[in-house]
């Protein structure tokens, strides 16, 4: 037994051995491409490194400094200036165009939406609101709630509604939720469809009752009951 012991550690410490060899083999034999490969790795990163810190940051800080402007003009509910810039100072288009790949790039694809929502442009509107991209709490509900507002105007009022659901499913807090939950409420209602709007309502007057929303929801649980009575 003993012998036998012997002999199969002796031939498992063989195997380790060639295996080992085997590999010492692969790796002298492939030196060249595993340079390469290693080297092609360091060129990726450093380049990448390079990329973020000589270009797209100094992109990204032009970016915001040339919005500045535009977003002035926003916010006094100048919007085609805000669009379209000034002849000195460039519009929201200007940057998507110049900058799209940068977040100023990206945030400009939201502002020129909500422009052109407010101008009556609602296909423009939905075109940029759907190229806008975030993970922010605030805006990612106001954006897919925006493109709502603007089917709705294209009287497509199921992609409105569906829009809405989405919208306040998001994210659940007192500034976005409530709003577009009373605007699928009121669409549901009038579409015949009170007991699915009563359930938002009161959903609404449960969770959202500090909200301008909740604080005035009775009335709107008032009325669809009475048309589910009727």
């Amino acid at each position: 037994m003993a012998k036998d012991k012997k002999n199969t550690q002796e031939d498992n410490l063989t195997e380790v051995e060639n295996a080992l060899t085997r590999t010492e083999q692969i790796l002298e034999s492939n030196q060249k491409l595993i340079a390469i490969v290693i080297g092609s790795i360091v060129v990726v990163a450093v380049g990448y490194l390079g990329l973020n810190k000589f270009y797209l940051e100094p992109r990204q800080t032009e970016a915001q400094e040339q919005m500045f402007m535009a977003q002035t003009y926003f916010e006094k509910d100048s919007f085609n200036l805000a669009l379209n810039g000034d002849g000195n100072n460039p519009g929201f288009l200007d940057i998507i165009d110049d900058f799209g790949s940068t977040d100023a790039g990206n945030l400009s694809n939201y502002y020129a939406g909500i422009s052109y929502l407010h101008m009556g442009q609602y296909e423009n509107a939905i075109e940029y609101l759907k190229k806008f991209d975030t993970d922010d709490l605030l805006l990612g509900p106001i954006s897919v709630g925006a493109q709502g507002d603007a089917q709705l105007e294209l009287g497509k009022t199921d992609k409105a509604l569906s829009l809405y659901t989405e919208a306040y499913k998001m994210n659940d807090n007192e500034l976005t939720a409530p709003v577009y939950m009373l605007k699928a409420g009121e669409l549901l209602e009038n579409s015949n469809k009170q007991a699915d709007a009563l359930e938002i309502y009161e959903t609404i007057k449960q969770k959202y009752s500090e909200t301008n929303e909740g604080r005035s929801i009775d009335k709107y649980i008032a009325r669809a009951k009475a048309k589910a009575n009727s």
